[in-house]
Parts: structure tokens; C-alpha cells; sequence
């Protein structure tokens, strides 16, 4: 349910009603201070927090350490220990990423060389298409 963010307009203080957007189109709970009905404020959507961490380059690496203690406060640490410890990152993964992709660009374009898939592909339609009718 969606969280609802409320400012008094009198002493700043603040106030988050969970509600669902029914229920709020219907009849808002709007929280009352300084015997003032308090103004709703734009409220920070939780998906855009990641964002804000990816901006902040490797400040979320600050003080970070493995399970075993060890100093992990860097990407080029966390990188290494990963590849110490034979522990999978994403970036293990770059090149096969970057072949697939294309296959998709090519399989997209008609240009798909695979002609055993692209035999397979048409029996599995095929056959699919006669379990139809």
C-alpha cells in the first residue's frame, strides 16, 4: 500500500499514513498537528534509492568487510576477494552478456546463423501449431 507523507505547515513536523489509493480517493486520513490538518508532501519513491547509491560511486563500499573479516571497502577490494575466494560478480559474466545480446540483435534482424535453432524453433512452432488444429 502506498505511504502518504504529511508536513504541518506550522512547526515542520512530519507524519507518513499508509493507505490504500481507494481508501485515499475516497476519504483521505489526513493527520492533524498544531490543530492545523496537516499538507501532504511528495513522498520518495523506494525504487529511486538504489539509484541514488549506484551515483555515489564507491561510497557504499565504505567500511564493508567479508563474512571473514576481511577489508572489502573498495570495488577493486570487493573485485578481488570475489576472485580470491572463487565467489561469482556479475562482471564475471561481461563477455557472455555481450555474446547474447548480440545473438538477440542478430535473431531480432533475421540474421541468425544458427540454422540447427532455427530448424528446431520452426518443428517445436510447427508441431505446436498441428496440436491446434
Amino acid at each position: 500500500m502506498p505511504t502518504y507523507d504529511y508536513r504541518c505547515p506550522r512547526c515542520g513536523s512530519t507524519a507518513s499514513v499508509i493507505q490504500s489509493m481507494s481508501e485515499y480517493t475516497r476519504q483521505p486520513k489526513r493527520p492533524v498537528c498544531c490543530a492545523d490538518v496537516m499538507e501532504r508532501r511528495l513522498s520518495v519513491v523506494p525504487a529511486f534509492s538504489g539509484l541514488a547509491n549506484a551515483l555515489a560511486g564507491d561510497r557504499h563500499y565504505d567500511g564493508l568487510r567479508a563474512p571473514d573479516g576481511t577489508d572489502i571497502s573498495s570495488r577493486t577490494k570487493h573485485r578481488e576477494y570475489m576472485a580470491r575466494t572463487g565467489l561469482t560478480a556479475t562482471s564475471d559474466f561481461k563477455d557472455q552478456w555481450a555474446v547474447a545480446a548480440k545473438e538477440r540483435a542478430d535473431y531480432r534482424q533475421g540474421t541468425f546463423q544458427d540454422a540447427e535453432l532455427r530448424e528446431e524453433v520452426a518443428r517445436q512452432v510447427h508441431t505446436a501449431v498441428a496440436k491446434t488444429e
